[in-house]
């Protein structure tokens, strides 16, 4: 009864704290993780709970606790500890500690160690986060701050909750190509790297800043595009110091229509590199499908070519609220491609994908880092996704394209991305990456 006491008064700390906020510059509710004080902008907590009960989500991350009834609202609860790598604090009585947290329009529980109180600090004082600093992704933290002689922690929660936003970015548009048949441009010529150890740096920040990392996949366009950084920047200025100069660093790196139906042209130009199939029987796999805007796209695209082709498109996620939404997607009519509009069906709400295309897709909760039971595939879909994966499980995962994917199967990647190797053929670059394998 003192718990549920203590409980409603913290509560009722956090509003009254919130309503205050206005007379005070920046106010963060404080807790520990780990052993260490971490802090979140008090904005974004909804409230505070404990609980001990949770229901298990088949096929989640290893940090998804489950699922929790919050007075009717089912929610989301992540274990923040095992977010971020960091040792379990195992309570006595099962209850876990819960940040409630609201982003947006949606609701998170997230699991910490203890939750301590409210703090009031002066923005001014927050420091950016140093990329060695602390152990968990850089990119995770807006900054640390002292206070009474404790040194906090602020999370982005934003940035952490809300990954998906990220593919909302400005689509490049497609050239023309002359002809039906797809012919790869000219490349630009590489602009020559400054320094060595520049470079280095400039790589390594990459990896801490943005989680991209430099290898044979994508080491061509990094050099190209560190010429082009270094010829407008001076030597002060070319590292980079902070996420959003390397999210300026990799604005030109996306592929065209990132989170976003593939328009006409670019829908023509996959549909012209696709080969002959010896089956009717289609397996596809696609790593990153998020929303599932690439996945109705590139389905569309298989059933024209293939009309009478059987096909099953295995498309995973690790964004539990994106993979969630992929299958049930409403639209505007106008806002579907040409060449998709064919397989759409209208229904009260607007319109969505027919059972054919439907029923050709099997949307699944995954870490792809797991194991990955797949049967022998046809086309492989992964753009984007290897080069944001360190060089280890970048290796990994070209390891079970090679192990899953048919003679003379094919993978898509990321127009800035690349394989190695006498077992890929290239069949087309820019704006499609394309390989055969070549066995």
């Amino acid at each position: 009864m003192a718990m549920i006491k203590d409980l409603a008064q913290v509560n009722a700390d956090l509003q009254e704290q919130k309503e205050q906020v206005s007379t005070d510059d920046y106010k963060m509710i404080t807790f520990s993780l780990g052993g260490k004080d971490y802090g979140v902008d008090i904005m974004n907590v909804k409230e505070i709970a404990k609980a001990d009960k949770f229901t298990y989500v088949p096929n989640a991350a290893s940090f998804v606790k489950g699922v929790y009834n919050l007075r009717g609202d089912i929610i989301p609860i992540i274990d923040l500890r095992s977010f971020f790598h960091l040792p379990l604090d195992q309570k006595e009585d099962g209850q876990e500690n819960m940040l409630i947290l609201r982003i947006d329009d949606r609701v998170y529980g997230t699991i910490v160690d203890k939750i301590d109180k409210v703090v009031p600090i002066n923005s001014e004082n927050i420091q950016p986060p140093h990329p060695i600093f602390g152990d968990i992704n850089i990119k995770f933290i807006s900054g640390v701050v002292e206070k009474q002689g404790n040194l906090y922690i602020i999370l982005d929660v934003v940035r952490i909750f809300s990954q998906n936003k990220e593919e909302e970015k400005p689509r490049p548009t497609i050239a023309e190509t002359g002809g039906t048949a797809y012919q790869a441009p000219e490349q630009a010529p590489a602009q020559p790297v400054v320094s060595g150890a520049a470079l280095g740096f400039v790589q390594e920040n990459l990896g801490a800043l943005r989680h991209f990392y430099t290898s044979l996949v994508n080491e061509n366009w990094v050099n190209r595009r560190f010429g082009e950084w270094a010829a407008t920047h001076t030597d002060a200025d070319i590292q980079l110091k902070n996420v959003v100069e390397a999210e300026n660093f990799l604005a030109s790196f996306d592929s065209p229509f990132t989170g976003a139906f593939w328009d006409d042209d670019y829908a023509g130009l996959v549909k012209n590199i696709l080969p002959e199939l010896p089956s009717n029987n289609i397996q596809v796999w696609n790593l990153g499908c998020g929303k599932g805007y690439e996945t109705y796209s590139f389905a569309c695209i298989l059933k024209q070519r293939y009309p009478d082709g059987h096909i099953k498109i295995w498309a995973n996620d690790n964004d539990i609220m994106a993979i969630s939404q992929a299958p049930n997607q409403v639209f505007d009519l106008e806002e579907v491609p040409e060449y998709c509009r064919p397989f759409m069906a209208s229904g009260k709400n607007g319109y969505s994908f027919n059972q054919t295309i439907k029923d050709s897709v099997v949307f699944e909760y995954h870490d792809i880092l797991n194991d990955n039971p797949l049967p022998d595939l046809d086309f492989i879909l992964a753009r984007d996704i290897l080069s944001f994966l360190s060089v280890r499980d970048q290796e990994k995962i070209i390891d079970a394209f090679t192990e899953k994917l048919k003679s003379r199967g094919m993978v898509i990647l990321g127009k800035n991305e690349q394989l190695q190797g006498g077992e890929w053929l290239s069949v087309a670059s820019d704006p499609i990456s394309a390989y055969l394998r070549n066995s």
